[in-house]
């Protein structure tokens, strides 16, 4: 028997790591400001690395195809790189204790111990390697327990990040009908404009100041969730939230009515939703490249909110508080799409084009008749 104290100890500290940021990954619920961990490092280098991959791809379809992989992938991975480092710390320990091992048919060695570290692990117990020493079967106990209550963890986790996902992604779907798609903060307040619309429009600043708390308090204890995209190409939480803020900085600068109160609110939220989240990844904020809202844009916004009723202020004054609005969330959505390889949306629709729940790619109507056939219909 060969000791070995400083693969031992070596072992010991790979433990140590792996198993603590396992914890802050998985069990503590809260944002971990510490600049060395193991999942960061993970993120920064296999992000890049993908994102680089995906520009190589000419069709913007397919590249987005492709990054939406990435959050799920990166999840699975992570999870398999945290316990491959457990198994090597363990068989580190093993063998620097001795590899106190009854073996059949061979002499102990590394292997020998990476083999018995992983059996145990995922408590398989074939029991064709035995440890014989007090230490030995002490590191196989714990190793044992700590496989278990690992397996568990990761069986809570993955429901859970998936439930997150697919709570930020319900109020995403419901704003296609309410801002078009792409969303655009014009086009949801053009189709607020009918009766009544002032408060239905309250009423979903409101929804939106909840679901803006909801991103912040997720997404900063589970970063990962950042990584999942929308499932249509043209949604995504990133734009859907930098729309909502326009919206916000519009009725604020431009409207005085009840409805303010509550965009003041929204805006305040969902500006901090996003400044914490360039913390989180260390995103510099950085002005957009262009002017997301040109002077003949926010013309063009006033004038056909006024066409059907809703009068936007067109004063010096009304102008100089957008502007100071929009400085206070632009650098930092505009820096989180770059981030995470998203688009931000225009002021205004692009072009004509249909909602997402008007398309479909299976079936066109004719005559009144729905007749089974696939159609170039954008939808996904």
């Amino acid at each position: 028997m060969i000791l070995a104290p400083g693969v031992f100890i070596a072992g010991v500290v790979i433990f140590l790591i792996v198993i603590w940021d396992a914890f802050e990954a998985i069990i503590l619920p809260r944002r971990v400001t510490r600049k060395f961990r193991l999942a960061r490092f993970y993120y920064q280098f296999t992000w890049s690395t993908w994102k680089f991959y995906a520009r190589l791809i000419p069709s913007k379809k397919r590249r987005d195809s492709f990054l939406g992989f990435y959050g799920p992938i990166s999840l699975l991975f992570l999870i398999a790189v945290w316990a491959a480092g457990l198994i090597l710390s363990f068989a580190m320990m093993q063998y620097g204790a001795g590899s106190a091992v009854n073996l059949s048919g061979g002499t102990p060695s590394f292997y020998t111990d990476l083999y018995l570290s992983g059996t145990t692990f995922f408590t398989l117990g074939l029991g064709d390697v035995v440890p014989h020493s007090g230490v030995s079967r002490f590191l196989v106990v714990v190793e044992s327990g700590f496989g278990f209550g690992f397996l568990a963890a990761v069986i809570g986790y993955l429901p859970f990040i998936y439930g997150s996902f697919a709570e930020r992604e319900t109020d995403i779907v419901l704003l296609d009908a309410r801002a078009g798609t792409p969303p655009t903060a014009g086009e949801l307040l053009l189709r607020h404009t009918f009766p009544g619309g002032h408060e239905a429009l309250r009423d979903l600043f409101k929804d939106w100041e909840r679901w803006a708390a909801q991103l912040l308090e997720s997404h900063l204890s589970y970063p990962v969730l950042a990584y999942f995209r929308s499932q249509h190409d043209n949604q995504s939480w990133i734009s859907s939230l930098t729309a909502i803020l326009d919206a916000c900085a519009l009725t604020i600068s431009g409207m005085e009515d009840t409805c303010s109160r509550q965009a003041q609110l929204t805006l305040a939220i969902a500006r901090h939703a996003v400044v914490d989240l360039c913390q989180v990844f260390s995103v510099a904020p950085q002005p957009p490249d262009k002017d997301r809202l040109p002077p003949e844009v926010l013309q063009l916004i006033r004038q056909t909110l006024a066409k059907h009723g809703t009068k936007l202020a067109e004063t010096p004054e009304a102008n100089q508080k957008l502007a100071e609005l929009r400085a206070l969330y632009e650098p930092y959505v505009y820096g989180l799409a770059e981030r995470f390889n998203h688009s931000l949306p225009g002021w205004v629709p692009a072009k004509k084009s249909k909602d997402n729940w008007q398309t479909t790619a299976w079936t066109k109507t004719t005559n009144g008749t729905a007749a089974a056939a696939l159609v170039h219909d954008d939808h996904f």
